[in-house]
């Protein structure tokens, strides 16, 4: 059958099927799977180190990038130097892009120290802002504040500010909720005078919060229970996981523990995946106490 036969008999019908065949074997290469934070960063910004009774830093995402998480650390304090301003800026409609952490001397100190604050930093995610709920105005010994994020959203990350007390507040329940299984939706923040104060002050607790993120969870790990002058401990997110966030909490020493190193691993072009908490005794304290981390995990 010649070329131009075989065309009238079987016409474009015949082109249709062969150029099918040929389609079907073209398979297009699968792409990388969306991490579900992408663009995840640890950003970091450092005091001057002196002898001055308070100071204070904040830690700024890129450009095009906004701030999921938090963290924070006093070198050369060593529990003489509490944090009372650890606040993410933005708001109730507003996706925060920075932190700022400021610290007081608890008791008079000669030695030089810095402050520096943590930005965890992504590519904004969907329904980005920053809550916050505040504590009675009052001069009890203790305080507390729970932020809670909008119904439908998620708590990546957190915060928390004690407003009058100027040195002598410290915080010793920084705990988002979730657990392995759940995600985070909420952040208790705790507070204790360091010593006796007779002045009004209170208590504010900041949630970062977004749409439903891929995989979030809340990951913890726990210290020893004795007496020992310092500890610290780290909570590492699952495999295959990353930091957005972190939290953790002091049980014993009411007041009587600081936590100076808050601090997710990472840099400026590494994504976390850790936090390691170091707490120490502000004054002499002979009850048992123990430290608690809390990483606020997502799908790579």
């Amino acid at each position: 059958m010649s070329d131009q036969r075989a065309f009238r008999r079987f016409g474009t019908r015949g082109l249709v099927l062969v150029l099918g065949v040929a389609a079907a074997i073209v398979v297009a290469p699968a792409g990388p799977a969306s991490a579900a934070v992408p663009g995840l960063v640890r950003i970091s910004a450092t005091s001057p180190g002196n002898s001055d009774d308070f100071r204070s830093v904040t830690a700024t995402c890129p450009a095009g990038k906004a701030l999921v998480g938090t963290g924070y650390e006093i070198t050369g304090g060593v529990g003489e130097v509490v944090v009372d301003d650890f606040s993410p800026n933005g708001g109730p409609a507003t996706a925060p892009t920075a932190v700022t952490v400021g610290a007081y001397e608890a008791d008079p100190t000669t030695a030089n120290w810095t402050v520096t604050a943590y930005a965890v930093c992504a590519n904004p995610l969907a329904g980005l802002v920053r809550i916050s709920a505040a504590s009675s105005t009052d001069s009890n010994d203790f305080h507390s504040a729970t932020a809670a994020c909008p119904t439908g959203k998620v708590m990546t990350g957190a915060g928390f500010e004690l407003t009058g007390v100027t040195g002598e507040g410290v915080v010793d329940d920084f705990r988002p909720n979730g657990s392995i299984a759940s995600a985070p939706t909420a952040v208790t923040v705790g507070a204790y005078e360091a010593d006796t104060f007779v002045g009004n002050w209170t208590a504010t607790a900041y949630a970062i919060c977004a749409n439903p993120v891929p995989g979030l969870i809340r990951v913890t790990a726990a210290g020893a229970l004795d007496s020992a002058d310092f500890r610290n401990v780290t909570a590492t997110c699952p495999n295959g996981a990353l930091l957005t966030g972190a939290g953790f909490e002091v049980n014993g020493a009411t007041g009587e523990a600081v936590v100076d190193d808050f601090s997710p691993n990472g840099g400026a072009a590494t994504a976390p995946t850790s936090v390691i908490s170091g707490a120490y005794e502000e004054d002499a304290f002979a009850g048992n106490w123990d430290l608690r981390s809390y990483a606020i995990c997502a799908d790579r």
